[in-house]
């Protein structure tokens, strides 16, 4: 029982890697899942209040993240909320049209798509809300990957400490 509760907590959290890159599945809920999996077939006794709450207030730092990142980096190059519409909609439509590459082409020209649209064709002003769109991405991406990293870790000290 112990090496499939492993192995099937393990997919999880490998499966909440894939949604760094693939934002349309929902990395924190298979975080949330490996933790609670681990609960139902091995215990919950060392998955305490504290553990929750610690965990909880990451979670809620993966969203905080995944919003300020774009919106700043939007804003960095005074981008409109077209832009951050336009961003996010390529974050989401990006990954599926292109796979891989469309994680990065998705945002970046779903920012110069909208960014244009409000400045009526202004595109050299839209192509650098969508490099700065691209640049809070990425950077949005590897805090994130530190916070997730972070959350196993703690999870893993939880359970085998």
């Amino acid at each position: 029982m112990e090496l499939t509760t492993w192995l099937v907590v393990g997919l999880l959290f490998l499966l909440s890697f894939v949604g760094l890159i693939y934002p349309i599945l929902p990395a924190s809920f298979f975080l949330i899942g490996g933790f609670l999996v681990y609960g139902w077939l091995e215990g919950f006794e060392q998955l305490t209040i504290m553990f929750w709450i610690i965990q909880g207030i990451l979670i809620l730092l993966l969203y905080v993240t995944d919003y300020a990142s774009n919106y700043f980096g939007v804003q960095k190059r005074g981008g409109s909320k077209y832009a951050i519409w336009g961003s996010t909609i390529g974050l989401i439509i990006g990954p599926i049209v292109i796979p891989i590459i469309g994680i990065l082409i998705g945002p970046f020209a779903g920012a110069i798509i909208g960014e244009a649209i409000h400045q009526k064709g202004n595109l050299k002003q839209a192509v650098q809300v969508g490099i700065g769109s691209l640049l809070g991405f990425i950077g949005g991406t590897a805090i994130k990957l530190i916070i997730q990293v972070g959350m196993i870790i703690y999870f893993f000290i939880q359970v085998l400490g």
